[in-house]
């Protein structure tokens, strides 16, 4: 990362140009969030929402990735997920339906056709989240609750339920319209800035609880008190040092690659020659990003959200079923860790399964050796001791399959280390409640930051590429 390249780019009005709209676009999607849904009265609304959002870790979790639109109930409470929904399902058929890998290799218009169906098919899937939000507040968090929510007519579910749709594609365009600047991902993006809108809040509470000495000050020694809360004050220490240790892992992790060395036949024409150089191709270790694990968030998110649905329905056939559901794939509670059930570890072992799932998937999208294999034949090109061609691409496909495996490992061990964070506090006698919460949070934020930060230093060589003499 070239820091003088960067700030040196920001003199370039493009490049001024082009962060300004991202700005722009992200603070419009934080007034977004404030924006209410037409439903009822908003403030007593949004009262008795953040009542049942704070007493549960499934919807502190969807209010984070959401950025506060679930305790707003904003019109964008849906957020990115039918669209991240609706690209996981046409990235599976594009691998299963040949005439759809077919049309993704066409280049350019193939992948346009296929991010258009994509968008299409996250209409329908924002729709019928929509409608299940509602019904989730109407039947379960808003029982007994008459003054808040009265009972909808046919015109406020098509109201409601179109504003949150509406959210949702105005999301997808927003995060699509960042993405064409070329300075990151737009989605990653509008996730990244969700979470961060919560860290005042995170950093209040932190404050509140270091400032509570009812139960007596820090003593240092015996020699003077310092007006924090000791448990408070220590259990804040070792959740910010192991961060800083994690943080560090993780940027080492996310900036790994193999560098593989390209030799260039050397070709003779009339009198100039042409090649004969070499030049490197470098494999990331991790070359999906941040994708697997905001995948596998999305995917754990709808057990525990059907399981919320059939509970609403008030069916006692459904009723022992979408208990389970809510039980098994949720964030654990820390109390949950303290007894003898397994239950509290379903959630945090189909996390890291899924994140290395997910890391193989979306590697073999993002890396296709085949393709890499016939451009480096068709332009002369060869790795040492390896023919082009054929046996090229099981040299690369095998290479990216060792670097996967302990990335997504890596990766994986990452994403749960807060959970079992957790169950070492609860052992202790500790609350530390939504540290996963936060430790998911923590590894998407740095994630999406340094892959953004990638693309603004590719930009930014673009942009004073002329500087250099």
């Amino acid at each position: 990362m070239n820091w003088k390249t960067i700030f040196r780019s920001l003199t370039n009005k493009d490049m001024q140009k082009r962060l300004l709209i991202v700005l722009g676009i992200i603070i419009a999607y934080r007034f977004l969030a404030h924006v209410p849904v037409p439903l009822a009265e908003p403030t007593q609304l949004k009262e008795v929402i953040n009542s049942v959002v704070g007493g549960s870790s499934f919807g502190g979790f969807l209010n984070l990735l959401s950025g506060g639109a679930l305790a707003q109930l904003s019109i964008v409470l849906v957020g990115m997920s039918p669209f991240i929904t609706a690209s996981i399902i046409t990235q599976l058929l594009t691998k299963a339906i040949p005439s759809l890998e077919e049309l993704h290799k066409d280049g350019e218009s193939g992948r346009r056709k296929i991010n258009q169906w994509t968008r299409i098919l996250s209409v329908p899937l924002a729709i019928v989240q929509s409608i299940a939000f509602i019904y989730i507040l109407r039947q379960t968090v808003l029982a007994g609750n008459t003054t808040g929510l009265a009972d909808p007519t046919a015109i406020e579910w098509i109201v409601a339920v179109t504003a949150m749709t509406a959210g949702s594609v105005l999301l997808m365009w927003l995060g699509e319209l960042i993405t064409e600047q070329g300075v990151g991902n737009g989605i990653s993006l509008l996730i990244f800035a969700g979470i961060i809108s919560q860290l005042p809040q995170t950093l209040a509470s932190i404050g509140s609880s270091l400032l509570d000495t009812k139960n007596g000050d820090l003593s240092v020694f015996g020699w003077f008190h310092i007006p924090v809360n000791p448990l408070a004050f220590w259990v804040t220490l070792g959740v910010t040092l192991t961060s800083i240790i994690v943080l560090y892992a993780l940027v080492k992790i996310n900036e790994a690659q193999r560098v593989i060395t390209i030799n260039y036949a050397k070709r003779v024409q009339g009198n100039s020659s042409y090649g004969g150089v070499k030049s490197i191709l470098p494999i990331k270790l991790i070359a999906a990003g941040v994708i697997p694990v905001i995948f596998a968030v999305a995917f754990l998110s709808l057990p525990a959200f059907i399981g919320q649905v059939l509970k609403a329905s008030n069916n006692p056939a459904y009723l022992q079923l979408a208990n389970n559901l809510i039980t098994w794939f949720q964030a654990p509670q820390p109390g949950a860790f303290a007894g003898d059930t397994l239950s509290a570890l379903i959630y945090p072992l189909s996390y890291f399964v899924l994140v290395i799932l997910f890391t193989y998937f979306y590697t073999g999208i993002v890396f296709n050796a085949n393709e890499i294999a016939e451009n480096l034949q068709k332009q002369g090109g060869f790795v040492e001791g390896v023919r082009p061609g054929i046996q090229t691409e099981k040299y690369l496909a095998r290479t990216v399959n060792r670097l996967i495996l302990f990335g997504s490992i890596a990766l994986g061990i990452i994403a749960v280390m807060p959970f079992g964070a957790e169950y070492v506090f609860a052992q202790l006698g500790v609350n530390a409640a939504n540290l996963a919460i936060g430790g998911t949070g923590l590894l998407i934020v740095v994630s999406v930051g340094l892959e953004t930060l990638r693309q603004i230093n590719s930009r930014a060589l673009m942009v004073t590429y002329d500087d250099y003499k």
